[in-house]
């Protein structure tokens, strides 16, 4: 069982899924507004957060990038926007899957177990935990307290970044596709996430990790994470 917001306010709509999301035996906690959202996070984050981004108090976008700061809880964006744009903005600010309205309670559904099952296996499985080098820069992944850090400074992970981090590192020196990223770190089947999703994960995961260039692209292959274990 899983504890999970939903945030939502077309009140049928935020029922319906409820209703679907409770047959699975979880907790769910209702938010019709942006309002009070964040301060729940922060008080005990849940396991999934299923935020529409567009609510009648806010932009559910910006609360996803103030949620990031903090937590890497993962997120599962409702959205009218159906834009290859804003798709990329949704999966930019860290989120581990994109619904385009109108669908169905139980498409969504199975979207969230999906997403569980990925998120679950990133706390459960014995992922990469090790220290790598790249010139004077150190890079270290500690599974057992789920930290990551770039010269002794913590950086904040989602679930997504973690696994493609550690899988690439994991991997040290070899060419991993796109493909190979979809299928085997994030267990994605292809028609669920485009090749771009992994680009806009890297991009993000660059963006954390610095300057120092521990992912390398390989064009028209993949990427090559570039650190040494020492």
């Amino acid at each position: 069982m899983a504890r999970i917001f939903v945030v939502e306010d077309n009140d049928s709509l935020r029922e319906a899924v409820c209703s679907y999301l409770r047959l699975n035996d979880h907790e769910i906690v209702e938010f019709a507004r942006l309002g009070g959202v964040l301060e729940a996070v922060d008080t005990r984050p849940p396991d999934l957060i299923v935020l529409d981004v567009m609510l009648p108090d806010g932009d559910g976008f910006l609360l996803a990038r103030k949620i990031r700061r903090s937590h890497g809880v993962p997120i599962i964006f409702l959205t009218a926007k159906a834009t290859e744009s804003d798709r990329i903005t949704g999966f930019e600010l860290g989120a581990d899957d994109y619904v385009v309205k109108p669908f169905s309670p139980k498409e969504l559904s199975l979207r969230v177990e999906a997403v569980l099952r990925r998120s679950g296996r990133a706390a459960a499985e014995e992922v990469r935990t090790g220290r790598w080098s790249l010139g004077e820069h150190v890079l270290e992944l500690d599974e057992t307290a789920h930290r990551a850090s770039v010269d002794d400074a913590e950086i904040s992970l989602t679930v997504a970044e973690w696994k493609i981090l550690s899988y690439l590192a994991g991997h040290s020196g070899t060419v991993v596709g796109r493909e190979r990223l979809l299928g085997e770190s994030l267990d994605y089947l292809v028609a669920e996430g485009s090749e771009r999703t992994v680009d806009t994960h890297i991009k993000n995961l660059r963006a954390k990790l610095g300057e120092a260039g521990w992912i390398e692209t390989v064009r028209g292959f993949g990427y090559r994470f570039s650190g040494v274990e020492p």
